[in-house]
């Protein structure tokens, strides 16, 4: 015990092991929920296109993952962040990328090349100065688009936002079973929320899967097979295929993914470390570069394994709040990922009308971003809800976020602020560009 003291430095940051182990406990708790609901967006954009990817395999293999980076993350950062797949990266990886024409494994090659970039990029040092290139206002619009985008998907999922006649979407008012679990579910997942109740998410999945099997929404299957191993989606990736789509796309593509996998990521460790009391007075946080590099290796991992980019989690605040300082805390985090893989079969049992309600609350979390953005100056404002709104209404972040950006930099010229944009900022906007005329230059010139 000596030694673990020492090694994660107790004393130093005024912890001890009792304080740990339950700061570890809760960080789990609050993110249990996402072995579910990662499969449930994934398999709700894979369809049956790939075997590999059904539910028990997908929250198998979230929860090795998210176990294996996690414990990573104690051992090699030591800060009490705890890692999974990303909620926002997982939809462009559901929707837009396999709606781009690439297959399951292909997406996830995507995810891959992307992993392996960032990590780059880290080891150069590179990434803080990418970051440092992008205005504040765009950075948080992403947070709060995917949010948006993630509460759109749950209120699908329930069934209460579908296709209209005459209309793009419409409300469909409650009258199957499903629509009134939905409901049940939202409302089961609010009041847990709202009144702090620890693990509020993955016990609101649980409640509203029983709903769903009482109302006849949910089958029970014949076997459980608890304890069985399925992690057929490891190694499922294929990172050629995204480069069938032509050169300039796939880079882009990957180049926008990275972009959200960036903000997502500085904007929690820097938040997090700071409510720990662990950041400098100026924001920064000692030893990122150690952290930063396990995440970065943990967006490849999650690709490799088919589970879609892992990152650290603001859920690792809850860990804080409950006295977490070191990354012993992320330890007992990860093991007790690695335990839950035995459970992963019970993925199955979960539909997406008992995920739907979570999906809706993260949602409304990563909006509240929002209050950060000067929206009444026209300079940040109106790309960032260029960048915020397109997001949802096309079902394809990168659209957002190439608005976002183009239109910062053209209202930054036309105001004569040409020295407010970082050289990096003209690069992206003009990839952008030739990504929006990508279609009109192939039947134009046949390129």
């Amino acid at each position: 015990m000596e030694a673990i003291a020492q090694y994660f430095k107790f004393t130093e940051r005024g912890t001890n092991l009792a304080t740990e182990a339950r700061a570890g406990l809760t960080t789990f708790m609050v993110m249990a929920y996402i072995i579910f609901v990662n499969q449930s967006i994934l398999t709700a954009g894979f369809g049956d296109a790939d075997a590999r990817f059904n539910p028990a395999s997908l929250a198998a293999a979230t929860a090795l993952v998210a176990g294996i980076m996690t414990i990573a993350m104690g051992v090699i950062g030591n800060y009490p962040f705890a890692l999974a797949a990303g909620l926002g990266i997982n939809a462009i990886v559901a929707f837009s990328l396999t709606g781009a024409g690439l297959s399951p494994a292909g997406a996830m090659g995507v995810i891959v090349l992307e992993g392996l970039l960032v990590t780059v990029l880290v080891l150069v040092g590179l990434r803080e100065a990418i970051m440092n290139a992008v205005p504040l206002a765009l950075k948080r619009a992403i947070g709060v688009g995917i949010g948006l985008f993630i509460l759109f998907i749950g209120f699908a999922n329930g069934g209460l936002v579908v296709a209209g006649s005459g209309t793009l979407v419409t409300f469909a008012f409650p009258t199957t079973p499903s629509q009134f679990v939905f409901i049940a579910g939202l409302l089961i997942t609010i009041v847990l929320w709202v009144m702090k109740i620890r693990g509020a998410l993955i016990l609101s999945i649980i409640a509203t899967t029983v709903l769903a099997i009482i109302a006849g929404v949910q089958e029970l299957p014949k076997e459980f097979n608890i304890g069985t191993l399925d992690l057929s989606t490891v190694g499922a990736f294929d990172v050629a295929e995204v480069w069938e789509l032509g050169l300039i796309t796939a880079v882009l593509t990957i180049f926008a993914i990275m972009l959200i996998d960036f903000f997502d990521t500085m904007g929690t460790v820097t938040g997090v470390a700071a409510e720990a009391g662990l950041a400098r007075p100026d924001g920064s946080v000692p030893g990122v570069g150690r952290v930063l590099l396990v995440d970065s290796v943990a967006a490849f991992a999650g690709g490799a394994a088919g589970t879609s980019s892992n990152t650290t989690y603001i859920e690792s605040a809850a860990g804080v709040a409950e006295g977490g300082r070191t990354g012993f805390a992320s330890v007992v985090t990860g093991v007790l990922f690695l335990a839950a893989i035995f459970i992963a079969p019970l993925a199955s049992i979960v539909p997406a009308v008992a995920t739907a309600p979570a999906l809706v609350l993260v949602g409304y979390l990563m909006f509240s971003l929002i209050k950060d953005i000067p929206v009444a100056d026209v300079e940040d404002g109106l790309p960032a809800l260029l960048t915020m709104i397109l997001m949802p209404l096309t079902y394809e972040i990168s659209v957002g976020v190439g608005a976002g950006f183009i239109t910062w930099t053209i209202i930054k010229v036309v105001r004569g602020k040409m020295s407010e944009i970082h050289p990096l900022m003209w690069v992206v906007s003009v990839a952008f560009v030739i990504y929006f005329a990508l279609p009109w230059l192939r039947v134009t010139f046949g390129i």
